[in-house]
């Protein structure tokens, strides 16, 4: 075994990418010695994102001051890899940030809007937003609004929408965006394809864990109604039914619509930043895996968008998971070559978080030992 290439989500709440990284690379190196392991630690798109890629890349993490989900002020950050800004939506509109006033109603994307300005400002070429952990259902009007997009009530009155306000909107003016956005690139890390209302929209489907009982999802469900009215009626465009429309409160279909982002599989956009084809070029094996393989992951998440890749490139991929949920035959298809949990016990995952590492080590160093004893060993 010459070459090893580790390209895997974290295990939610137990285990991160990049201790899954260091992980192997130990394992690897017990039993191929002169094996080089190439750790790619990556991210869906929500908190955590940035910190994947400084992992992978050379960058740095750019301190901004910017409107927290509540419009108040708070230190926030992106993440500038030459002339590509990689944005965390969940750094300036994520739920943890709200606390126990979770209100999607009231909430705002504006400091979204405000990071994605400044690394224009400061000489972005590309963007790549991840939308996940929003606290909001504004459609991306907040943070249209902090690139310059205006919003008139009927009166003509300016005034930057939330969710419970988007059905004031009668006139959009995104010139000034548009201008700032000339000649950029703009990628959104999607990994739903629900649309942006209706019973699988972002309000029914995520409004709940966002704080909104049954009566304000219909209203916030309503709203966005309006918000795509007043889209297709201002700005000629109909985003409602895209794939990924509804993700983060709605803010792919405003990306899509104020922004002229591409919305994209979150494992995609990763994959393309860090030059995946050109990193595990001649390795024997690639390793990933997440805390569930499952049939929501033959979607396009992190295990599927990393074997397909490694299919093409003739690449053996084993998947090391937490769990293994049924109906996923069709991952083998797709270029896993064997699946493998990490679950040694028959207990909760309340307990069996806390062991982890200790079982994702287990399992990798077995794994070593087949791929050592069958003659794996070079």
């Amino acid at each position: 075994m010459k070459k090893i290439a580790v390209v895997s989500d974290s295990f939610k709440g137990s285990i991160t990418s990049s201790e899954i990284c260091a992980i192997v690379t130990e394992e690897a190196r017990r039993f191929f010695p002169a094996c080089e392991v190439v750790g790619l630690p990556v991210a869906d798109g929500g908190e955590g994102t940035v910190d994947s890629f400084l992992e992978c890349l050379d960058g740095e993490k750019v301190q901004v001051e910017a409107a927290g989900p509540l419009f108040e002020r708070l230190s926030s950050f992106y993440g500038r890899f030459g002339d590509t800004a990689v944005v965390e939506m969940a750094a300036a509109a994520g739920l943890p940030l709200v606390g126990d006033e979770k209100d999607p109603a009231r909430t705002t994307t504006y400091g979204v809007g405000e990071l994605i300005r400044h690394a224009l400002e400061h000489g972005a070429k590309k963007i790549i937003l991840g939308l996940g952990g929003s606290a909001t259902n504004d459609g991306g009007c907040g943070a249209a609004a902090a690139m310059g997009t205006k919003f008139l009530d009927e009166s003509g009155k300016e005034f930057v929408p939330t969710g419970g306000t988007l059905s004031r909107i009668a006139r959009i003016d995104n010139s000034e965006a548009l201008r700032l956005l000339q000649g950029i690139e703009v990628v959104a890390m999607c990994d739903i394809d629900n649309p942006m209302h209706g019973p699988r929209g972002a309000a029914h489907v995520f409004g709940p864990q966002k704080g909104a009982d049954a009566e304000l999802v219909r209203e916030l469900d309503a709203q966005l109604r309006a918000l795509d009215e007043a889209i297709s009626r201002e700005l000629g465009l109909r985003v409602a039914d895209l794939p990924g429309a509804g993700a983060a409160g709605a803010m792919g279909a405003g990306m899509v619509a104020f922004f002229g982002a591409r919305l994209q599989p979150g494992i995609e956009a990763v994959l393309d930043t860090v030059c995946f084809e050109a990193r595990i070029s001649d390795a024997d094996l690639v390793i990933t895996g997440e805390g569930k393989l499952d049939s929501q992951s033959l979607r396009g998440k992190v295990v599927i968008g990393v074997a397909r890749r490694a299919k093409r490139a003739g690449i053996p991929v084993l998947a090391v998971v937490g769990d293994v949920g049924d109906d996923i035959e069709e991952a083998y298809a797709e270029g896993i070559t064997a699946i493998f949990s990490t679950n040694q016990l028959a207990i909760p995952f309340s307990e069996a978080r806390l062991r982890s590492k200790k079982d994702y080590r287990l399992t990798v160093e077995n794994l070593f030992r087949l791929l050592s004893a069958t003659g794996q060993r070079k």
